[in-house]
């Protein structure tokens, strides 16, 4: 009997245990194609994030900017790395969106982003219009860079139609300039890239000047600006070059806890020299940086902490 009745309490305490328990909280992180920035980024984020949040488990998924503020929209995922001009387009419901989304909220913004049209340098390719009739790579439709290929080749006159378009990851886009099957490519990124750094070491390379392509392009979408890839980038890069420039941050459901969120982001302020270790364009990163108001509300337990630093911003 004795025997039965420690049984009966040690399961009880053992339920109770459980019960007890918090329940671990899950949460997707979509970042980007590979060989891009956010797939190393990301997964440093998945590691400050659950060490700063205990229980919370974060899913670190291939995506892209467009893609990632879908799929925070439709449910697909709670946090994802985004583009501020094409964030911007989805809470307004303009192209390439096709409603107003009403559940992506900022989190921080962490760096420019550069948008790069890379050539070869025996291509003769001096501006957009000597891309016609010529192959040109870009990343896969979804991403932001996509989007800003088919809004520079508009600004010019150009479509899809009148360029032998392929949508491929930056690998292959490399590939394809490499072995000559294309003689641009166009990526959104930080710099140096990655990728055009090893197209530059099999082939002389040269980045296109855009700096006579702001105004257009911001009659397009006003959250453009122009910045400077430093001479010295690239191999050979003799001058600056103005390239089209916006913003990455990171977004989230309106719906994620409060607490999450707080969490989240207290861990990127907190930690930014280890960030800065997957890309160098964070090192300066600052918590009123990480509020910089770009026409996205932010989410409320990021505004919680921006709060605590001295910070006001608008939340949802």
């Amino acid at each position: 009997m004795k025997s039965n009745m420690k049984t009966i309490l040690l399961a009880g305490t053992v339920a109770l245990a459980f019960a007890g328990a918090a329940p671990a909280q899950e949460i997707k992180l979509m970042t980007g194609p590979q060989g891009g920035v956010w797939v190393p980024l990301g997964g440093q984020l998945k590691d400050l994030w659950e060490k700063a949040k205990p229980g919370l488990s974060v899913q670190s998924l291939p995506g892209a900017g467009i893609a990632n503020v879908r799929g925070i929209e439709e449910g697909k995922t709670e946090v994802g790395f985004g583009n501020s001009i094409s964030t911007v387009d989805a809470l307004a419901g303009n192209a390439p969106f096709t409603k107003k989304h009403t559940n992506v909220c900022n989190v921080a913004t962490l760096y420019p982003q550069y948008f790069q049209v890379v050539v070869r340098a025996d291509s003769g390719v001096t501006s957009a219009k000597d891309l016609k009739g010529k192959a040109l790579a870009a990343q896969p439709r979804g991403n932001t860079a996509e989007e800003i290929t088919k809004q520079w080749l508009q600004v010019n006159g150009l479509t899809y139609n009148d360029v032998k378009m392929s949508f491929v990851s930056y690998t292959d886009a490399v590939a394809q300039v490499q072995d000559g099957h294309a003689v641009a490519f166009t990526l959104g990124t930080t710099i140096p890239s990655g990728a055009v750094m090893d197209l530059a070491s099999a082939r002389d390379i040269k980045l296109l000047d855009l700096a006579d392509q702001l105004e257009p392009m911001r009659k397009l979408n006003p959250g453009y600006t122009l910045v400077t890839v430093p001479k010295g980038t690239y191999p050979k890069q003799d001058k600056d070059v103005q390239v089209i420039g916006y913003a990455t941050h990171i977004v989230a459901s309106c719906k994620l806890p409060e607490d999450v969120v707080y969490a989240m982001t207290k861990a990127m302020a907190t930690n930014i020299p280890q960030m800065a270790m997957i890309n160098k364009s964070i090192s300066t990163l600052t918590p009123k940086m990480m509020a910089e108001d770009i026409g996205v509300p932010f989410h409320k337990g990021a505004a919680k902490y921006y709060k605590e630093a001295g910070i006001t911003v608008m939340s949802n």
